[in-house]
């Protein structure tokens, strides 16, 4: 009698009886499958249900949830913030978030599939709306945290059921594909126009221009805006920052989403390689030993020099950045800039 090799779901139920504690991703990981993948095969019309496309809808229809979770994150870092979503909009295929805690820039065209879920824990459950790129990758997860919200976000499940049910989905093989970089550029011409930058938003469109990799970008304007330093400065950043209560601002991106939280931090702990943010709206996981290029950059704007804080992994892939915290219209905070000076100082004093 032939053997039928068993359901994706039968050795995730097997490895999870190994090691309950496993995340989803992980447990993808281990199954050589991609997270949507995974999930997918969790479909049963009840706790798992996969949802339309209708991603710009089904953000605006996230307003109801009240308070939630948002959390993005890359190979490197998670990056989670309490609050709620509010002034929603879309333009073309950007759409924006703008609540003073969660902050989002969205980018729908890599969103390709989206599912309700709910998981079991010990505590308490977890009901989540998760979107993935077409790779299979989550670019983005909402969670509910407010109880009394359950039948709303019921209510948004049943008005975006997919009818598509079947516990499979269909993912790209494969990685994105990379931008075109141009291996050299008129570094003066390049300067001269990061010199003449009016905002930290302009710096994106100026690396289009000329077709270079940010961190190469870093290397030509090393001495001038961009100082390397060493990889365990992001560590004595968030322990500054919070010992002096300066506001920050914390950029992480997966490929759909940008998630930003600005404020305080307090309760920095490093566990294993984990740096670690613990606050009570707002935590950060960034994998300290992934970080292989460090810089602080200076970008020239109509309030003053913006000053930033960007690490990358080892494939020059940008982990998070981090600034002062600060609003368009307002110089930079003068805590902050003398904070990133002191990374700089210290940074001369052990050369």
């Amino acid at each position: 009698m032939q053997q039928h090799e068993p359901s994706l779901l039968t050795r995730f139920k097997d490895l999870k009886q190994t090691n309950p504690k496993l995340r989803m991703n992980q447990a993808a990981e281990q199954l050589n499958v991609s997270e949507a993948e995974l999930l997918a095969a969790h479909i049963d019309g009840k706790k798992t249900i996969r949802l339309t496309n209708d991603f710009k809808d089904l953000f605006k229809a996230i307003e109801r949830l009240g308070y939630v979770m948002a959390l993005t994150r890359n190979n490197s870092v998670v990056h989670e913030r309490k609050g709620e979503y509010h002034k929603i909009s879309f333009d073309g295929h950007v759409g924006l978030v703008l609540d003073p805690n969660i902050d989002l820039r969205i980018f729908i065209n890599r969103f390709s599939f989206a599912y309700a879920t709910q998981v079991e824990t010990p505590k308490r459950t977890l009901r989540s709306i998760q979107f993935f790129d077409e790779f299979g990758t989550a670019v983005h997860k909402i969670y509910l945290m407010n109880e009394e919200h359950i039948e709303t976000y019921h209510q948004v499940v049943s008005e975006f059921t997919a009818e598509d049910q079947t516990p499979e989905v269909h993912v790209q093989e494969g990685a994105a594909e990379e931008p075109t970089y141009e291996s050299e550029i008129d570094e003066s011409a390049f300067l001269e126009d990061w010199a003449n930058l009016q905002d930290t938003h302009d710096f994106y469109p100026l690396l289009r221009k000329y077709k270079v990799e940010r961190t190469h970008a870093l290397e030509i304007a090393e001495g001038r805006f961009a100082t390397k330093i060493s990889n365990t400065k992001t560590r004595e950043m968030l322990e500054k920052a919070s010992e002096r209560q300066v506001p920050i601002m914390v950029f992480v991106s997966s490929r759909g989403v940008i998630q930003i939280h600005s404020g305080e931090v307090n309760k920095i702990k490093v566990m294993d390689n984990w740096l670690n943010v613990l606050d009570p709206e707002f935590n950060l996981h960034l994998r300290e030993d992934h970080i292989a290029h460090s810089w602080i950059v200076e970008k020239p704007t109509e309030d003053g020099i913006v000053t930033s804080l960007e690490i990358f992994d080892a494939d020059r892939k940008n982990i998070a950045t981090f600034f002062g915290a600060r609003k368009p219209g307002k110089p930079e905070l003068d805590s902050w800039k003398s904070l990133a000076n002191d990374l700089l100082t210290r940074e001369e004093e052990l050369a």
